[in-house]
C-alpha cells in the first residue's frame, strides 16, 4: 500500500472513530443543562462517556494530521488552518472532559467525588458549554475550511464538499441561536454534517483523493499567458519599427 493510500485510509478510519465516539458518549452523561430537570448519570456511565470523548479528541486531531501531507500541496494555508482548528476543537472537548470527571469520581479510587450538588451542577454546565462551543461552533468552521479546499481543487466528488458546507452552515446557525438562548439544539440538524463526514470517510477509504490541481497552478498559468502576450506584443512592435 502506497503512502498516500495509507494516509487516506487512516483518515477514513479516524473519521469513523470520531462519529462513533461522539454519538456514543452523549447519552452516557445522562442529564444536560439544556434540560434542567435531568440529572447527571452514574459514576460508571460518566467515566465511560469521558473516556470515549478522550478517544474522540485524539481522533479529531488525527484526521487533520493524516490529511495534512496530502492537502498542503493543494493549499498550504487551508491545510495548516484545518490542523489548527481541529486541534482547537479537541482542546475544548478535553476541557469538558476534565470538568465533568470531578463531578462523579476522584482519581485512583472507587469513591465518589463528595462534591456539593451545586458544584456538580456547575461542572455539568461547564461540560455542556464545551460541547456547544467545540463540536457545535468550531467543528462547522473547520468543516467549511476543508470542504472549500476539496471543492476548489476537485479532490473528491463535488457533492461531498457541498454537503459539508450546507451541513456546517445548518449546525453553526443552530448552535449560534442556542448560544444566545433562542432555541434548544435539535440533533436532527446535525445529520447533514454527519453525512458529510461519513461520505468523506467512504471516499477516502475506497477511492482516496483525486490528483486535483496544486495551489498556484492557475496563477502560474495566468502569469505564463500574460508573459507570452507581452512577448508577442514586443515582437510585433519591433517588427513594425524595423519596417
Amino acid at each position: 500500500m502506497s503512502g498516500p493510500n495509507r494516509l487516506t485510509r487512516l483518515a477514513a478510519v479516524l473519521y469513523l472513530v470520531t462519529w462513533v465516539t461522539s454519538v456514543a458518549a452523549l447519552p452516557l452523561y445522562g442529564g444536560s443543562a439544556f434540560d434542567p430537570g435531568a440529572a447527571l448519570a452514574g459514576r460508571g456511565s460518566v467515566l465511560l462517556g469521558a473516556l470515549l470523548e478522550v478517544v474522540l479528541a485524539v481522533a479529531v486531531v488525527g484526521t487533520s494530521l493524516a490529511l495534512y501531507p496530502l492537502l498542503r500541496r493543494h493549499g498550504h494555508g487551508s491545510a495548516i488552518g484545518y490542523v489548527a482548528l481541529r486541534t482547537l476543537e479537541a482542546t475544548v472537548i478535553l476541557t469538558g472532559v476534565v470538568a465533568i470527571l470531578p463531578a462523579v469520581a476522584r482519581p485512583a479510587t472507587t469513591a465518589g467525588s463528595g462534591l456539593e450538588p451545586g458544584v456538580v451542577a456547575g461542572l455539568q454546565l461547564l461540560h455542556d458549554w464545551t460541547f456547544l462551543v467545540g463540536p457545535g461552533l468550531i467543528n462547522p468552521v473547520n468543516a467549511v475550511v476543508l470542504a472549500v479546499l476539496l471543492f476548489r481543487r476537485r479532490l473528491v466528488a463535488p457533492f461531498i464538499p457541498v454537503l459539508g458546507i450546507v451541513g456546517a452552515v445548518l449546525v453553526l446557525t443552530m448552535n449560534v441561536t442556542a448560544f444566545f438562548g433562542l432555541m434548544t439544539p435539535n440533533p436532527l440538524g446535525a445529520i447533514p454534517l454527519f453525512a458529510w463526514e461519513i461520505a468523506l470517510a467512504a471516499h477516502l477509504a475506497f477511492r482516496g483523493l483525486r490528483p486535483g490541481s496544486p495551489a498556484g497552478t492557475e496563477a502560474e498559468a495566468g502569469t505564463a499567458a500574460g508573459t507570452g502576450a507581452a512577448t508577442g506584443a514586443s515582437a510585433l512592435a519591433a517588427a513594425v519599427a524595423a519596417g
